[in-house]
């Protein structure tokens, strides 16, 4: 099965909740009540989003994280690769791997290149923006046209 990481999950989530009000400064303790998630767990997110330029910090009493870039210009590929690294579906997608012993016998050795291709441009054509405006589209077709998000 295909899924993300925990931690990468948990940067989407907290990048959106960024993207809500992308000129506001939000401090780790602010950021893990709205999310409900943990504190040490965010501010080693925001931290290393800062560290790969997604996020700007503002340090001292009054300082926090914001946006570095328009939601429109991060894409879920950026978000995912700053938490995992590549996307990789296998370990012999780049060959850089070490190894596995069994690439001689291997009927797929060196064949999924195009499908982790498409993986990586399918989250590489969705951008935070568009993840945001998905998700109220979504709210306001399930609530009535009333929109939750501030």
């Amino acid at each position: 099965m295909l899924r993300l990481s925990k931690l990468a999950d948990y940067g989407v989530v907290i990048l959106a909740t960024l993207a809500r009000h992308p000129a506001q400064l939000h401090t780790a303790i602010r950021v893990s009540e709205t999310t409900t998630l943990p504190g040490p767990t965010v501010s080693k997110l925001l931290k290393r989003f800062a560290k790969v330029g997604l996020l700007t910090a503002t340090r001292g009493a009054a300082g926090g994280y914001r946006l570095a870039q328009d939601p429109a210009a991060i894409t879920l590929t950026r978000i995912i690769e700053a938490i995992d690294g590549p996307i990789k579906i296998v370990d012999c997608v780049d060959m850089s791997h070490v190894p596995c012993g069994h690439e001689h016998a291997c009927a797929v050795h060196g064949r999924w290149q195009p499908i982790n291709d498409a993986i990586t441009s399918a989250f590489s054509s969705v951008t935070l923006a568009q993840l945001m405006r998905s998700e109220d589209q979504a709210i306001q077709a399930r609530f009535g046209g009333v929109s939750a998000v501030g």
